[in-house]
């Protein structure tokens, strides 16, 4: 039972801050920067949904928002921001599932089954969250690097040339991490599933067999109290 409720709360401790990592890389700006910082006097991020200008001496920001949804955009960003989105979703999800099933949050006090299962469906959803979540920032920052190496090559320069910035790195983190978390509350609890459920249906045959041996004594005293000596003693205490 320690065990399990180690690994419960290890899987919550990842899968609070996984989830959030991917939140917080979905809706920031930093998933490029310049790769030239010091030969600018800005610093140009671009995100999923806006693009900002910091300047270095004063620290002002600028950020201007991309056009409305329905635009034409880049293939690249448009499946990112799917992915992501689908991930913070399914992330949020398991970790709130979690929650519900950890042994230390009064729900369903008395059916310690269900809540492993829940535990269970948790992780699966934060596994299945961990794949668009890897998959768009990894290939986000491949492409952005594809792009910037061949530029090189080619001897290109557009003037200003990007790199992958921290919103990115925090994408691949918080995916990284719903893998640990799901992997911990799948393969690692499911051994403590036999063990529970022996541990349940025992106690639960037991209580079931008490009851029947209290209605087999009972039924077996009822016949001998409605012997005849038994009636003539209710007879005369009614009169």
């Amino acid at each position: 039972a320690g065990m399990r409720f180690f690994l419960q709360y290890v899987g919550c401790f990842f899968a609070f801050f996984s989830a959030g990592f991917l939140i917080i890389s979905t809706w920031t700006d930093c998933w490029m920067v310049n790769a030239d910082d010091s030969l600018e006097v800005s610093t140009k991020c671009r995100g999923l949904w806006w693009e900002c200008v910091t300047n270095v001496f004063d620290g002002i920001q600028t950020c201007d928002e991309y056009d409305s949804i329905y635009a034409e955009h880049p293939v690249k960003l448009v499946l990112t921001r799917a992915m992501m989105i689908t991930a913070d979703i399914l992330s949020g999800f398991g970790f709130l599932f979690l929650v519900l099933g950890l042994d230390c949050v009064k729900f369903l006090p008395d059916e310690p089954l269900i809540k492993l299962r829940i535990c269970l469906v948790s992780g699966i959803l934060l596994l299945i969250a961990g794949l668009p979540g890897i998959t768009g920032s990894v290939w986000y920052a491949v492409d952005v690097y594809v792009e910037r190496s061949s530029l090189l090559f080619h001897n290109i320069f557009l003037g200003i040339q990007y790199k992958f910035g921290w919103s990115c790195w925090l994408g691949m983190a918080g995916s990284l991490g719903c893998f640990l978390s799901g992997s911990l509350l799948t393969c690692c609890m499911y051994p403590f599933r036999e063990t529970t459920s022996g541990r349940l249906h025992p106690a639960y045959s037991l209580r079931k067999g008490y009851s029947s041996a209290a209605t087999i004594v009972t039924n077996m005293h009822l016949p001998s109290s409605q012997t005849a000596t038994a009636k003539m003693y209710a007879v005369d205490t009614r009169v």
